[in-house]
């Protein structure tokens, strides 16, 4: 990632940051000076991002939790504060999706699981880091959506709305947030090239339909999002807030 911004003296959290765009994201943080919190369910998969952070001289620490469960999140908080005493950026990334044909067609388990991790996780994070930013006057809480909370796709129709509440979720929050000088924006990526959205890219009919739409005619890669959130997190984005940056090669032209 060729953007460089200065986050020395920042502490920055990332959910869903031990594999995919979320790991991409607490690498480009941590190289940019900040101290790097993540987490996510899987052991294993924290433990080698971990691994990995650090071979690239990233100061990172790892807690596995369930961002649907406030229990959990509220337990992440507290070790972030006892660990760094602060919090600058969040970048709420974790999110979920069970293709389905059709959400009349979805069993409420999943309509609940799905909501659950994409937007219930969004506020309890945001919950948490809220409380510990306004202590110390401020921070940036970064939001990743999809081009999906936009524009309705066949088989993502729970995760769609999902998307779409994140962002109104997004604005509400910055509104509200305002003079507390917490900036609050989201990042709406079409499909990137991580395993979470394998089951597209890795479809050769699928990938055809999908880069029809794309003008720049390729999809995007993780470093093509991970510039944006690191613009948005740092200093030079204090005067932006309530913004829903699509990084999507042009789809929505």
């Amino acid at each position: 990632m060729s953007l460089s911004v200065d986050l020395k003296g920042k502490t920055a959290l990332v959910t869903g940051g031990s594999r995919g765009l979320g790991k991409g994201i607490a690498l480009a943080l941590g190289r940019n000076g900040a101290r790097v919190a993540v987490f996510g369910r899987k052991q294993e998969n924290l433990d080698q991002a971990l691994s990995d952070l650090k071979a690239q001289g990233v100061d990172a620490v790892g807690m596995t939790a369930k961002v649907g469960d406030p229990d959990q999140v509220a337990d992440v908080f507290s070790a972030v504060r006892k660990e760094f005493g602060r919090l600058d950026i969040l970048v709420n990334n974790v999110g979920m999706n069970i293709f389905t044909p059709s959400v009349m067609e979805a069993e409420l388990g999943l309509w609940n699981k799905t909501l659950e991790t994409n937007l219930t996780g969004v506020f309890l994070c945001s919950r948490e880091a809220v409380g510990l930013m306004k202590e110390q006057g401020g921070g940036k809480i970064v939001n990743i959506s999809s081009l999906a909370g936009t524009r309705a796709e066949t088989g993502l129709g729970i995760y769609c709305v999902a998307k779409a509440a994140v962002e109104m979720l997004t604005r509400v929050m910055a509104k509200e947030l305002a003079l507390s000088n917490i900036q609050v924006n989201a990042v709406a990526p079409s499909v990137v090239r991580t395993d979470f959205s394998k089951p597209l890219w890795n479809n050769e009919e699928i990938l055809k339909q999908i880069l029809k739409t794309i003008p720049m005619g390729r999809i995007a890669e993780v470093d093509d999002v991970v510039g944006t959130v690191l613009f948005l997190a740092s200093p030079a984005a204090d005067f932006i807030t309530g913004a829903v940056i699509p990084v999507d090669g042009g789809s929505l032209t």
